[in-house]
């Protein structure tokens, strides 16, 4: 699982330096930044600022005009109308679309900052209308928009906000109460002042201004209304009962649960919330998503893109990258990849802090030979999503959309990307935890989903092999292409699972035993014992009910 990646890092540590450097100018005003510490909730002075209505209207003469507005206009772009369309809004804000054969629709992605927002644009008269919903940010949701200021950990003084509204924070300026930030994954700008008993932030870019929010101090988070969704999922009649589970979430015993979903024979069991969260709620997968990148290889394969996972990785690497191979690193194929036996011994703290990860990623001699042994890694998965790009005629983003997202239904996503700005396969993806739980049900129905065959059983059965075991892992855990396995005990009874395992326990747990998906989102990125929380729920709190029954 991905601990804080290396530009994370950077740019916190940055945050927190900016803390204690400038805590002065607050001391001389009375105002002692640690007074701040604790949970704000924010409220955003419009209604829904961050659903973005999106407009491309038709001017004749293969002129195009592509329009922002939420309560007013927030920007207007002229362009010329093709059959692909690339506009850049703001240097840090770019739009990409294919109109299909009928002109009837453009489907496409607003780029913001370093994640891909997925958008869909229907034609009425001459005019093309979708809306851009940047609440799929967790941290951007209506009544959700919670500031958390705590002491950092390793620093003596330093305060940090974390999270805020999703950011990770970059060049933080104080000047007595005036604070400005940058989130250095979407580009957005936030300044405001911190007053005696609020925080005021506006949000925006350099050239939009998006929205205004003020926050007051609160002593929890509040259980918000789940909202029922129509995305392909029924209920069971017999609902699971897990009143030990919601009892110690509510107590606190069980911290920064988010969500908890069970579906068994296909029909969702339980489903419940927790700590501002609801149905809607994306979180950030981390390295979960690299099963999802192992589905999108298997797609390819299925699709011949990919004639094997015995291909030979440098055969689609990017010429300018070529000077890089050797003897050994010739040997790398696509399996090496997915079962992260590469060899490479260039982990992600390493190569994200460059100006160029794969430069960085290739240069060095292989540590070990490929094959030879197995160690848990991101430059594996980042590399199959460059080999991957580097067949197709058009973005992998629109690939993927085409062969995953849009035949499970799945809209309400973002996907990270890497330096180069192609999707990121080696984690950073957000997803609803109903959505997550539909990818793990296609996994258990051997790559069908409500009757339909998106993605072949023979993939899926090799994906679950045993291929290897993760040398660098506590428990030196069975792996198979980007699939944890795991064994959980309960009442003396061995239950084993398939698993997508991120960062602060975001998991989603395959039991073909009891033909059972579950899913657990949390908010503990980056903190210890987060993923030994998330197995305790699914051994003792689901588990333990599931094989009473």
């Amino acid at each position: 699982m991905i601990i804080m990646n290396g530009n994370q890092k950077f740019f916190f540590l940055k945050a927190v330096l900016f803390f204690v450097t400038t805590f002065s100018s607050f001391a001389q005003q009375h105002i002692k930044f640690e007074d701040y510490a604790g949970l704000w909730k924010g409220q955003a002075t419009e209604n829904t600022p961050f659903k973005i209505a999106v407009t491309i209207s038709d001017l004749g003469n293969s002129k195009g005009s592509l329009i922002f507005s939420n309560d007013k206009e927030l920007l207007r772009k002229g362009f010329t109308l093709k059959d692909t369309l690339h506009i850049e809004l703001d240097k840090k804000l770019f739009f990409e679309g294919i109109i299909d054969r009928d002109r009837s629709q453009i489907n496409g992605f607003i780029k913001l900052g370093n994640d891909f927002y997925p958008i869909q644009l229907l034609k009425k008269n001459k005019v093309y209308k979708g809306i851009l919903n940047l609440s799929a940010n967790h941290f951007l949701q209506p009544e959700s928009h919670y500031l958390e200021i705590r002491k950092v950990y390793n620093s003596v003084e330093g305060y940090g906000a974390y999270p805020l509204l999703g950011a990770w924070v970059n060049d933080l300026k104080i000047t007595n109460n005036k604070i400005f930030f940058e989130d250095f994954k979407t580009g957005l700008i936030f300044q405001g002042e911190l007053q005696e008993s609020q925080i005021i932030l506006s949000v925006g870019l350099d050239s939009l201004e998006l929205a205004e929010i003020n926050y007051i101090k609160v002593d929890k988070k509040e259980k918000r209304e789940t909202i029922e969704i129509e995305d392909g999922w029924t209920y069971a009649k017999h609902k699971l009962s897990l009143k030990d589970l919601e009892h110690d979430i509510d107590q606190n015993s069980l911290k920064g649960v988010e969500s908890v979903l069970v579906a068994q024979d296909g029909k969702i069991r339980y489903e419940n919330y927790f700590n501002g969260s609801n149905s809607t709620t994306t979180n950030d997968l981390r390295s979960a998503g690299k099963s999802i990148g192992s589905a999108i290889i298997g797609l390819a394969i299925d699709d011949e893109i990919i004639t094997s996972t015995q291909e030979k990785v440098y055969d689609y690497l990017p010429q300018a990258y070529q000077y890089t191979k050797d003897e050994e690193k010739s040997k790398i194929t696509i399996e090496h990849l997915l079962t992260m036996s590469s060899g490479i011994g260039v982990y992600e703290n390493d190569y994200q802090e460059t100006d160029d990860w794969l430069k960085t990623v290739l240069e060095p001699k292989l540590k070990y030979k490929a094959g030879e042994r197995t160690n848990y890694m991101s430059s594996d998965p980042f590399l199959l999503s460059v080999n991957l790009s580097e067949r197709l005629s058009y973005p992998l983003e629109f690939y993927m959309e085409k062969k995953l997202f849009g035949p499970l239904g799945i809209t309400n996503y973002i996907l990270n990307t890497d330096d180069k700005g192609n999707p990121y396969f080696a984690g950073g993806l957000c997803m609803t935890p109903r959505d997550m739980l539909k990818f793990g049900q296609l996994y258990l129905d051997k790559g069908v989903w409500n009757g339909k065959r998106i993605l072949s059983e023979k993939w899926i059965n090799t994906s679950f092999k045993k291929n290897t075991n993760l040398e660098n892992t506590s428990k030196k855990n069975a792996y198979g292409y980007f699939w944890w396995h795991d064994t959980y005990t309960v009442n003396g009874k061995s239950i084993s699972t398939m698993e997508a395992r991120g960062n602060g326990g975001q998991y989603i747990s395959i039991i073909p035993e009891l033909n059972t998906v579950i899913v657990v989102t949390t908010e503990n990125y980056n903190k210890r014992g987060a993923a030994k929380q998330t197995e305790k729920i699914i051994q003792k709190y689901i588990l333990s009910i599931l094989i009473k029954e």
